[in-house]
């Protein structure tokens, strides 16, 4: 598992480009379906005008038959219509031979013929002109008509929906990518930081030997005990480099006892913990004997991590840290439970997040480290158990 995550973002991108192209293609096949069922139900319209016309023109008695078509049949119609006869010629004369048209009322005959004329060639590029036929045989008129204006609104809603779609999938792209580039400095600062930190503490101690050897140089029992502390620090910078050497790579698991490895931790700080001005008392519990699959430098890492942030938890100058080890049946659970001032439950959620710290000089990459650590490189879990104003429990679940 990388930091990076290189193939997962590209994953992601991709996912959304297809789920954005498949709402697009959805949106214009379902929106044409409509306007080609409301086109087919206007042209139904149409085609009864125009047998209702061929009826009235084939009867005797066509006056009132007129009436009922004007009434029942021309009225609903809410899309440009337009009445010729079969030479396509307008009469100016009959208004009843165009309807929804927007004419201006200012125009000369001529100049509203000629306005008519483009309508009807506009018209019949989108739909056939119905033939109004007398007896069946002879063509005395043609109806020619165009979409309605909820047609054309329908026409154009899915270009305005995908823009809008667009847009908003370019605005969470944009956001998205801001975040990640703000994660990602997170990162690279507090690894920064995290190196300088790690590499501070035995670099400081490693001078202050260093000053004790000069202040003790002709005691020379003084100065054997100097150099095995001096031999522990140097030991702590190469497992330092180690450390930062497998991140971004695949760490060899090897079977571990957990007490060993959580003493060999624990002697470490106890020696420390003084030059703190705090007494605090890190104990184990639970069974000695107990194996997991861990890589001892990563997992001495997230253990540093856990008893620096219950060392900064635990205010008062007396305070216990306490690992509790329990064995279930195909995992091995670790409890690390301390006295600080605990957690407050609406920041729980954030406290793994790179760049997230309640210090003032913190840079919050220790337990999102800590984190990585162990559900990227061990499939384990590790989340808050319990917290409270009297202390916080953390819980680690490793493979046995």
């Amino acid at each position: 598992m990388k930091m990076s995550g290189g193939p997962a973002s590209v994953y992601l991108k991709t996912i959304l480009i297809v789920l954005a192209i498949g709402i697009a293609g959805g949106t214009l096949f379902y929106t044409n379906w409509l306007v080609e069922r409301l086109q087919h139900k206007d042209k139904q319209i149409v085609e009864l005008y125009a047998n209702g016309l061929q009826y009235v023109v084939n009867t005797e008695d066509n006056s009132a038959n007129l009436t009922f078509i004007f009434e029942n049949v021309i009225k609903p119609i809410d899309f440009p219509l337009i009445l010729t006869g079969m030479d396509d010629k307008i009469d100016l004369n009959n208004a009843a031979s165009f309807r929804n048209l927007r004419i201006d009322s200012t125009l000369s005959p001529d100049k509203k013929l000629k306005f008519l004329e483009t309508k009807i060639k506009e018209m019949d590029e989108i739909n056939a002109p119905i033939i109004i036929s007398y007896q069946d045989s002879i063509v005395f008129g043609k109806i020619h008509y165009g979409d309605s204006d909820l047609i054309k609104q329908l026409r154009n809603y899915p270009y305005f929906q995908i823009l809008a779609a667009a847009m908003l999938i370019l605005i969470g792209y944009l956001s998205f990518s801001s975040i990640k580039r703000r994660e990602q400095s997170n990162i690279w600062v507090g690894m920064a930081r995290e190196t300088a930190h790690q590499l501070g503490t035995p670099i400081s101690s490693l001078m202050g030997w260093s000053e004790m050897i000069n202040l003790n140089y002709k005691n020379p029992d003084k100065v054997q005990d100097i150099a095995g502390e001096l031999n522990q620090d140097l030991i702590r910078l190469n497992k330092v480099a180690q450390r930062f050497s497998k991140i971004g790579s695949n760490p060899e698991l090897k079977n571990h006892n957990l007490y060993e490895e959580l003493e060999r931790i624990i002697r470490y700080f106890e020696r420390r913990i003084p030059q703190l001005g705090k007494n605090v008392t890190l104990k184990i519990e639970g069974q000695g004997t107990v194996f997991a699959k861990l890589n001892s430098e990563l997992f001495e890492w997230v253990i540093e991590n856990l008893i620096k942030n219950a060392l900064d938890a635990i205010e008062s100058k007396v305070g216990k840290i306490t690992f509790l080890i329990t064995e279930k049946t195909k995992t091995v659970e670790i409890d690390v439970a301390d006295t600080g001032k605990g957690i407050e439950l609406k920041r729980r959620k954030d406290i793994f997040r790179p760049g997230y710290s309640t210090k003032r000089r913190g840079w919050g990459l220790g337990l999102s480290l800590s984190k990585r650590i162990i559900e990227g490189y061990h499939k384990g879990k590790i989340f808050v158990k319990s917290s409270s104003p009297e202390g916080t429990t953390f819980k680690i679940i490793l493979r046995k």
